[in-house]
């Protein structure tokens, strides 16, 4: 890393309970992420469903628009540029087709441009105990690109709430060159209390990358109950900040050189090797017993 990139930075998450009412909804994103600046960060990460949360299909697609006409992207890019930072908007559902919208994520640079899409590749299509059921394809269509993008202080990965559970999507990205990796996400409350801090804190250490991930937190208009606890982790396995289930902000001085530190002690990205999987036949394993 050249000498610029060195330089240590506060980054903030902002969590979130996203209702039923986008321009509510967006207000109160607004209000945060400019609180998060006024306070000093310099890089702002909202959570997944930053504008709305609406279990209605109906409803749903009638509050939804084509990325170009979202005024929620349109007043976050606006607080992003007045207060000229970087903004890594979690997720907004945008419009792709007529049934079809895509759960996509963005990087705002200081001048409010869109530095970086990504749309969020693999669906949450799970049922849990209890009758909690969700379908995500049935309403978003997936993503087929991992999405890398260069910040001031490094590269950063962008990745969406049940991308988490994939890791070689996050070692793809690292390889790529993100020493940052981006979670945002809408937890639900028994997959957060089980696995959310492991999941996060294992994406860091195994990679030796910073991980920000926002959340949304508490029970929503439509019902949901999201896990909240924001975090931020270094490198090595830190938790150097995080949330409740309150909305909020949670801010963590950041130094991209315990990157290199990490890497340096345990440089397991150097080691990755291709192999094989053996797979052998039911006669060959009576054999060998």
């Amino acid at each position: 890393m050249s000498a610029s990139d060195t330089r240590p930075f506060k980054a903030a998450c902002v969590q979130l309970r996203a209702g039923r009412d986008v321009a509510a909804s967006t207000e109160m994103a607004v209000r945060l992420v400019a609180q998060a600046a006024d306070e000093g960060a310099a890089f702002v990460l909202t959570p997944e469903n930053t504008s709305l949360m609406e279990a209605e299909r109906a409803l749903l697609f009638e509050k939804t628009r084509a990325e170009d006409d979202d005024a929620a992207l349109a007043a976050l890019r606006s607080v992003a540029r007045e207060k000229k930072i970087w903004l890594s908007i979690g997720s907004l559902p945008i419009k792709v087709a007529e049934a079809k919208l895509a759960n996509r994520s963005f990087l705002i640079a200081p001048d409010g441009g869109i530095a970086a899409r990504y749309d969020k590749i693999h669906m949450f299509d799970v049922d849990l105990a209890g009758g909690e059921s969700y379908r995500e394809s049935k309403n978003f269509e997936a993503g087929h690109e991992a999405v890398v993008a260069d910040l001031p202080w490094g590269r950063v990965g962008l990745t969406v709430c049940y991308d988490l559970r994939f890791p070689h999507l996050y070692r793809a990205l690292a390889h790529a060159g993100a020493r940052f990796l981006t979670v945002p996400a809408a937890f639900t409350r028994q997959t957060g209390e089980a696995h959310w801090h492991v999941l996060l804190r294992a994406r860091a250490i195994e990679n030796g990358a910073f991980v920000f991930a926002a959340a949304q937190g508490g029970r929503h208009e439509n019902g949901r109950e999201t896990f909240g606890h924001s975090l931020i982790v270094a490198p090595w396995g830190e938790v150097l900040a995080e949330g409740g289930t309150e909305p909020g902000v949670f801010m963590a001085e950041i130094d991209p050189a315990k990157v290199v530190e990490a890497r340096g002690r345990v440089p397991s990205l150097l080691h990755d090797r291709d192999f094989e999987v053996s797979k052998p036949s039911l006669a060959s394993v009576k054999e060998a017993s």
